[in-house]
């Protein structure tokens, strides 16, 4: 079977398209022929040696994806033909072996390249803005990288959640229009002035949650965003670069700092995610979560794929086409 490898620790051209044995299935496994691969940050990190799980090369990338299941052992609550939404390691490939806790059934409303792009993104926007960060309803939130596909789910469950205003933090006015259609009541792009675009935007207020998968110099002004009591949540570090904060600004107006790492919890307490999935059905069947969809790129140009989170020219979730012949299941 064909599958990606990160040759060496270079960056995403050393993404290459090679030839492997296909897995076979253990004691409980289910076998998926996989359909569509996501493309994350996680992903990109990894190419680098700099995310925190740091796999020696050559190894095959890949967090999230979709796929039908191939087969399935009675017990393990799947049966042949299923769609399903796999999360793991190593799933830019045709065919990969799965633990029935690592597969969501799709529902009827999502296509399977939006079911690629359920399981990551969603869930960690259920963990870290609501389990984590207690975002409730009425409650205003600005999320940072909001053309992203971390961005775009955010907005989603904090709409979900009778969140609002919901106000994304863009780069262009591009990703602006990504946002908006996303479900943003508003877009603000990145200058000199934009904290106090925001702040305005709450009638003087600040947000009671800053979400930010960003990072880097932004990360300041996310804080000095908040209102009275407000929290900001650690997601990620797009960016690069890991910001620092002097903790005495946490007290000038009792402010709050909150990491969050969907994946450190879920693989700690097997039940999270299944948990977060039935809470994320809800707002799927209200037609609230659509993950949208960028670009998407044929599995022999997976290194296209890679780049274009690189130069952030990528907008909603990236995905590659890894079996073009079962994409309309």
């Amino acid at each position: 079977m064909r599958a990606l490898s990160v040759t060496a620790l270079t960056g995403p051209d050393a993404v290459e398209l090679v030839d492997v044995d296909e897995p076979t299935a253990g004691d409980g496994d289910v076998i998926v022929d996989m359909v569509y691969g996501g493309v994350s940050f996680p992903d990109l990190l990894q190419t680098r040696g700099m995310y925190q799980i740091r796999p020696e090369p050559p190894f095959t990338p890949g967090v999230e994806g979709s796929g039908i299941v191939r087969s399935a052992p009675p017990a393990s609550g799947f049966s042949t033909g299923d769609r399903v939404a796999v999360w793991g390691n190593g799933l830019h490939a045709e065919v990969v072996r799965a633990r029935p806790d690592q597969l969501f059934t799709i529902p009827a409303e999502m296509t399977l390249a939006e079911g690629a792009a359920f399981v990551l993104n969603y869930q960690t926007a259920m963990f870290c803005a609501v389990d984590r960060g207690g975002l409730r309803a009425g409650e205003s939130i600005l999320v940072m990288g909001a053309a992203g596909g971390v961005g775009t789910s955010a907005i989603q469950v904090a709409r979900g959640m009778g969140a609002g205003p919901i106000i994304g933090l863009v780069s262009t006015p591009a990703k602006a229009d990504v946002a908006l259609a996303a479900g943003a009541d508003h877009a603000v792009l990145v200058s000199d002035t934009w904290k106090d675009e925001v702040i305005a935007l709450t009638g003087g207020r600040g947000v009671d949650m800053t979400y930010d998968p960003v990072g880097g110099d932004r990360f300041l002004d996310g804080l000095r965003a908040l209102a009275r009591g407000g929290r900001l949540v650690v997601v990620g570090f797009a960016a690069g670069d890991i910001p620092t904060v002097k903790v005495n600004r946490l007290l000038l107006r009792n402010v709050s700092v909150v990491g969050a790492a969907w994946g450190e919890a879920a693989f700690a307490d097997p039940g999270l995610a299944p948990d977060i999935h039935r809470r994320l059905l809800p707002m799927v069947t209200a037609g609230i979560v659509k993950p949208p969809i960028g670009e998407i790129f044929p599995f022999a140009d997976a290194v296209a794929a890679f780049r274009s989170l690189d130069d952030r020219t990528a907008t909603a979730k990236v995905l590659v086409e890894i079996r073009p012949d079962l994409a309309d299941r």
